[in-house]
């Protein structure tokens, strides 16, 4: 993990994590992510993102995790969504897997996703599930063990309203001895 960068579990999203989460979101929807939202990504829309989240996150159907940098600044963030259908109790969605572009390559993504598969197991969640339009963001999954299912051709649109693909992936969580 890079100098300086915690990973802390946010367990109560205040003002100041909504405003640092709302830059995060910003700045990879204006760098292209196709991350739900299209253009023009504006304050206001990242902020009720966010504060829809820490709603969901209050009432433990979600897992949030933050990366800080130095200052305490937010430059990342990863979900484990909980509440899925009764007949997947095992499992977790992983969500919002977002690195600021000042940030990126720095192994921030691998030490959320640490956090993140390690928050899933202690909630008992054995497997969790991601899907991505993101070269760089496949290639840092497959880095950390994730297994590739497949791919679903126009899946979602891009910022711009170009269609993209998602890749989807998957990773089995095993207990720590």
């Amino acid at each position: 993990m890079p100098d300086g960068v915690q990973i802390r579990r946010l367990q109560v999203i205040g003002e100041r994590e909504i405003q640092g989460l709302s830059e995060v979101l910003i700045d990879c929807v204006e760098g292209g992510a196709s991350v739900s939202f299209m253009w023009p990504m504006t304050v206001e829309k990242a902020r009720a993102f966010w504060l829809k989240t820490a709603e969901s996150a209050a009432r433990g159907e979600r897992i949030v995790f933050a990366a800080e940098d130095g200052s305490g600044a937010i430059v990342g963030t990863v979900q484990v969504v909980l509440d899925l259908p009764e007949n997947q109790p095992h499992r977790g969605d992983l969500s919002k897997m977002l690195v600021h572009r000042k940030a990126r390559k720095l192994g921030v993504g691998a030490a959320l996703l640490t956090a993140a598969e390690q928050g899933a197991l202690s909630a008992g969640k054995t497997v969790l599930v991601l899907d991505t339009a993101s070269d760089d963001a496949e290639r840092l999954y497959r880095r950390q063990g994730w297994q590739y299912s497949g791919t679903i051709p126009d899946y979602a649109l891009m910022p711009d309203g170009a269609f993209c693909a998602t890749h989807i992936f998957y990773k089995m969580l095993q207990p720590r001895s």
